[in-house]
């Protein structure tokens, strides 16, 4: 499974930006797919999340109303529009793909539940 992350980048406060990641040797379409975010210091949190088909998306509340995921099955790729960004949301952003064969630790996003990682992007969020 090989997942590459693009579109970080350095933004002004509420600029917009759009992360993709590209996945390639799995079955994208059959995978629920997440975006993950660290920022110095601090733990991995989840961002976003949505279901195989697309018809179900999650989002953690500090992004909700901002943030935004998508994907095209037909591309392999997954998207993650970012608006109104602030400092707050500095960070190098990931995405994964949920392991279905993994039993489930704590919630359906729990990071452990994915088993694919990309290497990240980085969005910084500075005047």
């Amino acid at each position: 499974v090989q997942l590459v992350e693009s579109g970080g980048g350095l933004v002004q406060p509420g600029g917009s930006l759009r992360l993709s990641c590209a996945a390639s040797r799995l079955t994208f379409s059959s995978y629920a797919m997440g975006w993950f975010r660290q920022a110095p210091g601090k733990e991995r949190e989840f961002v976003a999340g949505i279901s195989w088909s697309a018809g179900n998306t999650y989002y953690a509340d500090s992004v909700k109303g901002r943030f935004t995921i998508s994907r095209d099955n037909a591309k392999n790729t997954m998207y993650l529009q970012l608006n109104s960004l602030n400092p707050e949301d500095t960070a190098v952003y990931s995405c994964a793909a949920r392991d279905p064969r993994l039993p489930q630790f704590g919630t359906y996003w729990n990071a452990r539940n994915f088993g694919s990682w990309g290497q990240g992007t980085q969005v910084t969020v500075s005047s």
